[in-house]
Formats: structure tokens, C-alpha cells, sequence
């Protein structure tokens, strides 16, 4: 490892971007164009692209391509590359299309950072895909889900001419592209650049293994986060970057330096860790960092990982090591030990018959909202300040109540008592989201078909998720009959504060026998189509925080216990 150097990057760059006259001619000429508005996975993918950080590619993949990665973990030319990288579109915008069709591809304001230049239309195998990527079909696995979810239909490829790299408004000097950071290492001679790339806070161990990684190669470190779409659960990536500022005071002078990754990660473990190696390569890097469940989901309650064994993807890249063009450096897990006042290998200390603690980022969470004392051991006082600032005690955060449950359960009645509650203690604004209010306000123009239900929900996921962000409370009472909508829900608001879905479980029968407007009956016999529990399923929430049934109980006993929850779980100043 002493003499291995890569001359950052070890090869030339991707540029997609064309000159000024031509990005003005395709402004002008865009008015004829398709027009495409993309989601943010498709601008990450997009934008490393365009700068080169996915170079060798030169574009969305074609069919050949995608069939070559998901089967051989090659490009057609045999170029390793072992994730897919393609454009998905809705299967009624790709029957407008044809080879040689231009596509104005652009972000949610309505910006064009790039035309596209139709070459390939397909339809993809989802289940071959996730299976190859993925290693499963279970949509238990997120990256799974996401495919079969959120990914559209229809595949599309064709030539990419870049108008401009999309303009990132925060952390100006944190974002560089892979041309600027190789000559930003160059000049300062840094030869030999491990990259530790994360989605999560960095504390005391991974600051110890980013140090040890670079003694080990003799050579300088490069804080790489993830903040383009990371795994749920994950802190906003601005929070993160004052946790990376703060903890990067604890390095030697001049030894790490901090730079934004705009990936959209995939979760796909060993195949993702490899592709991670190839984007830090372009990025300049000589080396970079795998740890034992490197690029996996978020683990199980038994806190190991659900689809991937430890150390598979340091296995993988072993595999592929001599052609990667950048050297992986394996991390095994460690523990801290109290008597030796440091974190050690599992190895090292089970060899030695120490005792070794660990303290998970569900326990630190936990700690942080009960505003319970942190172990010294774990990180620095500056980044638990900053986690603070960012994520106070549950007192004192947003958060969202979402009840969900058949027409009748009682969800309206139970959310306007607890919003009466809230809003009598005061100390944070409180908004009441119900159904119905919703539906005259918010969503007059939909119906009750599954996309139309789809739609309301999410907008009142992200109305409670500004609520909650903004740090008041937001109470909704929809029906929500639908597993993946409520997820929906969860994942745009628990970015920002705590969602607590309340089942309210009261049985059919007892809704029906409540039925004053007489629904029930007509849905019965057909004149209300597409009605809940009737004509149209209700997914009966698995893990809701709290389940309440009402029959044989009055409104304000079954509130009661909605109110109980919410102060034995901090939610409401005790003091």
C-alpha cells in the first residue's frame, strides 16, 4: 500500500456539458420540446452525469447496457459498473415519444439543466432487476420498494447535452465537482486520499477509523457525505454538515477536508459499495473506506442487517479489487472498551476477553429527545450541541399525530379533543388536518379512486411535514387505507420531527352500527363505489405507535389515552 497512488482519478472526465452558444440555442428551441420534470433521485443521477462523477457513463443507460450491468456487473464495452443507471418516465408520457424525440429535462422550479435526445424506449422486468440489484424481491427492502413504488414504468436513453450543473444555494464551498477536486488536491499535493463517505453523524469512532485509514495509507482524508436521497431515517443532510464542521475540528491540521456527494443512494449493499468505489475514484480519490454493512439498509430490531451479511461488500470489492482503480480499506466492527479508554476491533477485543460496549443511533436519538445525559465516551460535546439544536427534546420538537382507521372509527372526533387539549396547554400551534376539512380546502377536485387518494394523502403528509418542521404540531384524520401511502406520510415527516400513526381500530361492525349518513348502506348496495371496508380494502397498520379501539368507550376515554401516550413518551412538557 505504501507506493499506490492514483493521479486523482486516474483517467479523463465525462463532461456532457455544451458550449454557451449551444445551451442558449437549446433554450430557445426548448419551447418545441417534451418536457420532463424530474424527481430528486433522477437530478442526483443527473448531476453526476453531467460533472463526470459517474464517467465512464455518457448518458442514461440503453437497454444493452442495463441488461449487461443487472446480469454481469459490466458495461456492454466490459467497463465494470455494477448499479443501474437509468430514466424512468410514466408509461403515457413514453407513448408520446420516438427515437429522436428532444426532452427538456427539468427540475421541480422548471430550471433545464440538460436536453435529452430519445435513443431507447423499453419496458424493464422490475422483479429481475431488484433481484439482481438488490438480491431480493422483498419490499421489506427499501431500495426494492422504491423500484416498485416510485419508479415509473418506462426506461428511456439518449444523448445527453448539458446546459448547466445544477446550483446548490447552501454550503457554497462545500460542493465540488470531480474536476474541482482533483485540482483542488493536486494543488495542495495530497497524492494518497482516503474517502469515508456516510449518511449519518460522524462521532468518536468514525472519526478514530477515518484517522486510522489514514496512517494506514499513509495519505489525507476525505470526508465525503451523502446528501443526495440517503436511507430513512437519516438526518437532514443540513444538520449533518454543522455535525461533519463541528467533528472536523478534532482532526490534525490540514489532514481532512469536507466535500457534498449529490448521490442518491440505492441501498443495494455489495453492488452499491463497489459503485461507490468507482464515483470516489473519479472524485480523486486513492483509497476509501468499506465498513461491515456498507451501503445496506437500516438494520432489524436485532440490530443486525436484514439482506446482507457482514463484510459482503468488502467481500465483493475483493473480488473485483484489481480492476477498481481505487483501493478499498476494510473496517471491522468495533466496540468501546472502558478499561482501555478506547474503541477496538471486535476481534482484537474478544482475542484479548475484554468487555466492549456499543451505543446505537437509536439510543442516542432517544437520549437526545428525553434530553438525557450522553456517554463522554461516544463523541464530541460540540456535535451533540449541534444534534441538540437541530433535534431538541420532545417537548419541545414538532411533531405529527396521524390518525388512520375506517369511516366511523371515531378519527375526527378523537383529533378534534386531542387538537382542544393541545391547543388549551399551549406552548406550540397547533393545526388540525381532518378529513373532511382537508377535502373541502385542500383536495375539492379529487375523488376517491386509488391515485386521488394516493394525492390527498401526501399533500396532507407534506402540510404536516412544514408543520412539524416549522416546530408545531399537526393533527390529520384521513382514512389512509393504503400501507405504502401511510409510509409515504412517515418518510416526508419524520425528516423533521416525530410521526405517531394512531390506529384507530374500532371493527366494521361497530362503524357501520354508528353510520348516521347512512354510507355503509349504500356502499352495501352499490351506490358509493370504491368505498372503504366495503368495496375497497383497508391495510390494517402492522407497527402503529399507538392502537386504540373505541367500542365501549366514550370519546374523551379513548382520548385519554392518546393523551396518556403522548406524556409518557415526552411528547408533552411534564413540568
Amino acid at each position: 500500500m505504501e507506493n499506490y497512488a492514483v493521479p486523482h482519478g486516474g483517467g479523463e472526465l465525462v463532461d456532457l456539458l455544451v458550449d454557451a452558444a449551444q445551451a442558449e440555442a437549446l433554450k430557445d428551441a426548448s419551447k418545441d420540446f417534451h418536457s420532463l420534470t424530474l424527481s430528486q433521485r433522477q437530478l442526483c443521477d443527473l448531476e453526476l452525469l453531467m460533472n463526470g462523477g459517474f464517467t465512464p457513463l455518457d448518458g442514461f443507460m440503453n437497454q444493452a447496457a442495463y441488461d449487461s450491468v443487472l446480469e454481469r456487473m459490466q458495461l456492454p464495452d466490459g467497463t465494470l459498473w455494477p448499479v443501474p443507471i437509468v430514466l424512468d418516465v410514466e408509461a403515457k408520457f413514453a407513448e408520446k415519444l420516438e427515437t429522436g424525440s428532444k426532452i427538456a429535462l427539468r427540475d421541480g422550479e422548471g430550471f433545464m439543466p440538460a436536453v435529452l435526445t430519445v435513443e431507447d424506449i423499453w419496458t424493464p422486468d422490475k422483479a429481475r432487476e431488484a433481484e439482481r440489484v438488490y438480491g431480493t424481491q422483498s419490499v421489506q427492502h427499501p431500495g426494492v420498494r422504491y423500484l416498485n413504488e416510485q419508479v415509473k414504468q418506462v426506461y428511456i436513453s439518449g444523448r445527453i447535452e448539458g446546459i448547466e450543473t445544477p446550483i446548490h444555494y447552501d454550503f457554497e464551498s462545500l460542493w465540488d465537482t470531480p474536476q474541482e477536486l482533483r485540482h483542488l488536491l493536486a494543488k495542495m499535493g495530497w497524492r494518497r486520499v482516503v474517502a469515508f463517505q456516510t449518511s449519518k453523524v460522524m462521532h468518536r469512532l468514525q472519526r478514530d477509523i477515518t484517522l486510522e485509514a489514514a496512517k494506514q495509507v499513509g495519505g489525507h482524508i476525505l470526508l465525503h457525505p451523502t446528501v443526495g436521497m440517503t436511507k430513512p431515517g437519516d438526518l437532514h443532510y443540513y444538520a449533518r454538515v454543522h455535525c461533519y464542521q463541528a467533528i472536523r475540528r478534532h482532526f490534525p491540521h490540514n489532514l481532512a477536508m469536507l466535500s457534498l456527494l449529490p448521490l442518491a443512494m440505492r441501498m443495494a449493499g455489495p453492488r452499491e459499495a463497489l459503485w461507490h468505489g468507482i464515483v470516489h475514484k473519479n472524485f480523486g480519490c486513492s483509497h476509501f473506506i468499506v465498513g461491515p454493512d456498507h451501503a445496506s439498509p437500516p438494520v432489524g430490531g436485532n440490530g443486525q442487517a436484514i439482506f446482507y451479511s457482514q463484510y459482503a461488500a468488502q467481500e465483493l470489492i475483493a473480488q473485483h479489487q484489481d480492476g477498481l482503480g481505487i483501493e478499498m480499506v476494510p473496517v471491522e466492527s468495533h466496540l468501546y472498551v472502558p478499561r482501555r479508554g478506547r474503541y477496538l476491533p471486535v476481534s482484537e477485543i474478544e482475542r484479548d476477553g475484554e468487555e466492549g460496549l456499543s451505543f446505537s443511533e437509536a439510543e442516542l436519538r432517544e437520549r437526545i429527545a428525553r434530553n438525557a445525559d450522553i456517554p463522554d465516551w461516544f463523541s464530541y460535546p460540540e456535535v451533540i450541541t449541534e444534534l441538540k439544536r437541530v433535534c431538541p427534546p420532545r417537548s419541545r420538537q414538532g411533531f405529527t399525530l396521524f390518525f388512520t382507521g375506517l369511516s366511523g372509527a371515531g378519527k375526527s372526533t378523537l383529533a378534534k379533543i386531542i387538537y382542544a387539549k393541545l391547543v388549551e396547554a399551549g406552548g406550540r400551534p397547533v393545526t388540525l388536518l381532518d378529513g373532511d376539512i382537508v377535502r373541502q380546502h385542500l383536495s375539492s377536485e379529487l375523488g376517491f379512486s386509488r391515485e386521488h387518494r394516493n394525492i390527498n394523502v401526501n399533500r396532507i403528509g407534506f402540510v404536516a411535514s412544514e408543520i412539524t418542521k416549522n416546530g408545531g404540531v399537526a393533527i390529520c384524520a384521513p382514512i389512509a387505507p393504503y400501507t405504502a401511502m401511510r409510509r409515504s406520510a412517515r418518510e416526508m415527516i419524520e425528516e423533521h420531527g416525530a410521526f405517531i400513526e394512531i390506529h384507530v381500530a374500532t371493527p366494521l361492525e361497530t362503524c357501520e352500527d354508528r353510520d348516521r349518513k347512512g354510507l355503509y348502506a349504500k356502499a352495501r348496495q352499490g351506490l358509493i363505489p370504491e368505498f372503504t371496508g366495503i368495496s375497497d380494502p383497508y391495510e390494517v397498520p402492522e407497527n402503529p405507535e399507538l392502537r386504540v379501539d373505541t367500542t365501549g368507550l366514550n370519546p374523551m376515554e379513548a382520548a385519554q389515552e392518546i393523551y396518556l401516550y403522548l406524556l409518557r413518551e415526552g411528547y408533552l412538557d411534564s413540568e
